[in-house]
């Protein structure tokens, strides 16, 4: 019975190392220029949405604007990580924050409906919510992980 328990702890132990090593692929995205990650932004959504050339060259436009402000919102946001600045937000704080956030999403969302024809759009719009579901499962994945360590 204690070789199946030690076996048993054993097993779990493995199983829970491997899972972190998972995460190695997205460290690349990280290292990549704002041009890189808004090309590869654009041939996904080329394959997607069947794209034509004027429609890639409005769409790496603004991925690379898009990429560019993310990639500035990061390091200020490391920044102030490394110096300890960074503390909670008050509620006003987080509010303009998430207030600000929605706004580009609004903003993005009406700069593709003006690239895209209707039928691209309606298509980016279902292949948009699947992504969100496969994030939040990963991330409330990591939460859990984190809570237990």
């Amino acid at each position: 019975m204690k070789k199946v328990i030690l076996l048993a702890v054993f097993l779990a132990g493995f199983s829970t190392i491997a899972q972190h090593g998972e995460r190695r692929h997205k460290d690349g995205f990280k290292n990549m220029s704002t041009e890189q990650i808004a090309t590869l932004q654009t041939k996904k959504m080329t394959l997607a949405l069947d794209l034509t050339d004027s429609q890639q060259d409005q769409i790496q436009s603004l991925h690379l604007e898009h990429a560019k402000l993310r990639k500035a919102k990061m390091a200020e946001h490391k920044a102030k990580k490394e110096t300890g600045e960074k503390s909670e937000l008050s509620s006003d704080e987080l509010y303009a924050m998430k207030k600000a956030r929605l706004d580009g999403a609004i903003a993005h969302k009406a700069e593709l409906k003006n690239i895209l024809t209707e039928k691209q759009f309606d298509k980016w719009e279902e292949m948009k919510p699947k992504k969100g579901k496969r994030h939040r499962g990963k991330h409330s994945g990591e939460k859990r992980r984190k809570k237990m360590e």
